[in-house]
């Protein structure tokens, strides 16, 4: 493994542990030629996923976006860390075991929306207004209603 430091290509593995259910391994290294330490992340990738993007255009899955979109719709919520990851693990495992190499964007949206509502409502309401384009206050109204008559709580509830 490259040293992100110093740009050598060999590096010793220090500690190795299971994470993610055991779907991700966090190796800590060190680097043979100036001794910094740093950390990667090994997951076991079944097949390389294409995002369909709405304008046809297509682009590798890049899981640290779907990440990064999951953990802005939950800032400053009671949602750790560790589910994050686990939302973003059981999307990408959803996707992985479709058997399809491509999945549309609206598609990894939408299940991005049914995971955020189980964990958290005012999460799931944020990336519904970015996910659908909310434009007006009549936007959300709608999708607080949708989620009282689905019995999901809504945030004012929460």
């Amino acid at each position: 493994m490259r040293c992100p430091f110093c740009g050598n290509p060999d590096s010793q593995v220090k500690d190795s542990r299971p994470n993610e259910e055991g779907s991700a391994t966090r190796r800590r290294r060190a680097c043979l030629s100036c001794g910094q330490r740093f950390s990667t992340v090994e997951r076991v990738q079944l097949r390389e996923l294409v995002v369909v993007k709405q304008d046809g255009r297509r682009a590798p899955f890049e899981r640290e976006k779907l990440t990064r979109s999951i953990r802005i719709a939950l800032r400053k919520r009671p949602v750790s860390e560790e589910q994050i990851e686990q939302i973003v693990t059981g999307i990408v495992r959803h996707l992985e075991a479709s058997g399809e190499a491509e999945a549309a964007t609206t598609r990894i949206g939408e299940l991005a929306m049914d995971a955020l509502k189980e964990v958290d409502s005012v999460g799931y309401v944020r990336f519904a207004s970015v996910y659908r384009d909310f434009r007006e206050a009549r936007d959300f109204s709608e999708i607080l209603t949708l989620m009282e008559t689905s019995g999901i709580r809504t945030p004012e509830k929460d």
